[in-house]
């Protein structure tokens, strides 16, 4: 900690040298340059000082030659600071001037992602594929904002343009494998299965998802096996997966698998005393006809309780 603040201030020393250099040179000569305004915003930039950094980039944006780029890292700095509607404007300003900059487009896209504006974010990374169609990783994160959308198939035929990254990126063919999942794709299991197979830390979620696919393929005792393996690895409860969702799906499972078996029931209430509270999924099992009746009165008293 101490060496980096011996440096950031080295760095802040050599910034002020240089303006002081370039103000004596400007007595001398004329007014101090575009492009010097520009380093000087940069160095600002590098270390983190912000506001600082803006003012020159904002003086160096008033030029023709610097204004491009000074727009696109006054556009950052917005972005840094969370002025994501200011960000924009500047990423924004900066394609009005030239349409196919890819950085400032890629730039544009991310900032509508953080605005939650997917559709917009995707009109951006299709103009960047357009001009980078090699590019994988703009593939990805054009995918990813049609999985965002709910647009499973498109987003699965993104990404069938990336084959290497599907071998070669775990984030591609996860991203691959849930939005086959979204499309009803039964190959959404084999894709699962390889990238559990490739990991080297159980990720519960995903588990707990390649157990969704199993089960919707009627694959019972796989499903279960995935779940029991979700749950094993999910020592507390997630923002989108909770232990008495798991308990509970586990339970609901059994009694449609198992029918006889009273494993089901002792595991609705092991969801119930984990906190598990929806009366709807409980409601919903009375309806399943694959449920026996003794379990439905069974399930019946469990759904009183919770809505005592």
């Amino acid at each position: 900690m101490k060496n980096k603040l011996v440096i950031e201030h080295l760095i802040l020393f050599t910034v002020l040298s240089i303006f002081a250099l370039i103000l004596i040179a400007s007595c001398a000569t004329s007014a101090v340059s575009a492009e010097e305004y520009y380093s000087i915003g940069m160095a600002y930039y590098d270390l983190g000082k912000f506001t600082d950094a803006e003012r020159w980039l904002t003086r160096a944006a008033a030029a023709d030659r610097t204004k491009t780029a000074s727009e696109y890292n006054l556009g950052r700095l917005a972005f840094e600071t969370g002025r994501y509607d200011d960000a924009i404007k500047h990423f924004e300003n900066v394609l009005k001037q030239d349409p196919n900059n890819v950085m400032a487009l890629r730039a544009a896209a991310y900032t509508k992602i953080k605005t939650g504006d997917f559709q917009q974010a995707q009109s951006y990374y299709s103009r960047v594929l357009a001009l980078v169609p090699e590019s994988s990783d703009d593939g990805y994160n054009y995918a990813l904002v049609l999985y965002a959308q709910k647009k499973y198939e498109e987003c699965r035929n993104v990404l069938l343009g990336y084959p290497a990254a599907l071998d070669e990126k775990p984030d591609s063919l996860l991203l691959f494998a849930r939005a086959q999942a979204g499309a009803g794709k039964v190959e959404a299991a084999d894709s699962y299965a390889k990238w559990i197979a490739g990991s080297t830390t159980p990720n519960p979620l995903v588990l707990y998802e390649y157990g969704q696919v199993l089960e919707k393929a009627e694959l019972f005792a796989l499903a279960l096996d995935q779940y029991r393996a979700a749950l094993s690895s999910l020592k507390t409860d997630l923002d989108n997966l909770k232990r008495s969702r798991v308990l509970f799906d586990i339970a609901r499972l059994l009694l449609i698998a198992d029918p006889g078996n009273a494993e089901g029931i002792t595991g609705l209430n092991s969801a119930i005393a984990e906190g598990f509270n929806d009366s709807a999924a409980l409601a919903d099992l009375l309806d399943d006809s694959r449920i026996n009746s003794d379990q439905k009165t069974e399930i019946s008293k469990i759904l009183e309780t919770i809505s005592l």
